[in-house]
């Protein structure tokens, strides 16, 4: 049975409020942890009424000091808001704080405007230049940097990250090949790409030092309850938490009874049908069904839940359903480092001093 994760947005829902959203965050690491899940994720967002988690490198901090086996780490940094520089060095501290064996990266769930300009197959910039890009990152290793160059990060030549990166369409696919990188694939918010952008990821693949074959994850939204009909009921607070975002209306994640008593338009209706058709809904044997076909379809190495609900007792219930149908093994506590837009990658990589190939 294939790993599976959790991604976690420290929603801050209606009568809650962020302290509370990421006391719950920990909570839900904890239990994700007992259960056997691989790793647990916090998300870079930033003006979200809805989500807490703009700070991920303090949150894990926090959580992998109340964990001891779970992989922890960021779903994922956006570094165009960083210096690349800092970030290897927050992270690079991590690994320090918490030992690992590895740190891995990836990116994110984006900020709408992010994710727009994602979406198309190759921004500007790079169009008809991928070779010519693939040069310059060759120039990144140690014996073309010269081999006295020290590391500019200090933690993090030695703490060797093992970087996934995490995109949402067919250029960030390519790159992650071009790189030799894991690559976790958005699949919970852009579902129509994730077929193309997978088979892109491993026709383009080359070996790198830092893995030798394709590793993709698929990370998926789930809501899982006793019935299927209390898991729909659940939904509601994502469905509506869709139209807020698509719409331009964002506050915090309203409970089933408030998101039932709002009064939306048909192509409201239509947007989040749509939405939400991907979604994995309903009780434990139909979610275990449609992750295996999820599965079985991208024939993923890992799986990664988010599950949006209104209450942790929900959200908690919902992981450990789904948890009965997989098979997990305990593991030490790491750290994952997360980095997102595909321009900076390589500016990261070389603050670890990572060879390229």
């Amino acid at each position: 049975m294939i790993p599976l994760s959790v991604l976690d947005l420290a929603t801050v829902a209606t009568g809650s409020n962020p302290a509370q959203a990421l006391a719950e965050t920990t909570q839900t690491a904890i239990a994700a942890e007992r259960l056997g899940y691989k790793r647990l994720w916090v998300a870079e967002h930033h003006g979200m009424p809805a989500v807490a988690s703009s700070a991920p490198a303090v949150l894990i901090a926090h959580v992998a000091s109340a964990t001891t086996r779970i992989r922890v780490g960021a779903g994922g940094v956006m570094l165009p808001n960083h210096s690349p520089l800092v970030i290897a060095e927050q992270y690079a501290t991590l690994e320090a704080l918490h030992p690992v064996e590895s740190i891995s990266g990836s990116v994110a769930p984006r900020e709408p405007t992010t994710s727009r300009r994602e979406r198309c197959d190759v921004p500007r910039p790079w169009r008809g230049s991928l070779p010519r890009r693939r040069g310059r990152t060759d120039q990144l290793s140690p014996a073309a940097r010269g081999s006295d160059r020290p590391s500019a990060a200090n933690p993090g030549n030695g703490y060797l990250p093992e970087i996934w990166l995490l995109g949402s369409s067919t250029f960030s696919a390519q790159l992650a090949g071009l790189l030799g990188l894991p690559f976790s694939f958005a699949y919970h918010f852009a579902p129509k790409l994730v077929d193309e952008a997978l088979e892109m990821y491993r026709s383009n693949f080359r070996s790198s030092i830092l893995l030798a074959e394709p590793r993709a994850m698929v990370a998926v939204s789930v809501i899982c309850a006793p019935t299927t009909e209390e898991a729909t009921w659940l939904s509601t607070s994502s469905a509506m938490s869709i139209v807020q975002m698509r719409t331009g209306r964002r506050g915090q994640l309203m409970s089933p009874e408030e998101a039932s008593a709002v009064t939306i338009t048909p192509d409201e209706a239509e947007l989040a049908r749509d939405a939400m058709s991907t979604h994995i809904i309903g009780d434990a044997d139909t979610v275990a069904e449609g992750l295996r076909a999820l599965q079985q379809r991208t024939g993923a190495d890992e799986l990664m839940v988010s599950t949006r609900v209104h209450a942790q007792e929900a959200r908690v219930q919902s992981l450990t359903l789904v948890a009965k149908g997989w098979n997990f093994s305990p593991r030490r506590n790491q750290i994952d480092l997360v980095v997102t837009n595909t321009s900076h990658v390589t500016t990261a990589m070389n603050e670890f001093a990572i060879p390229q190939i």
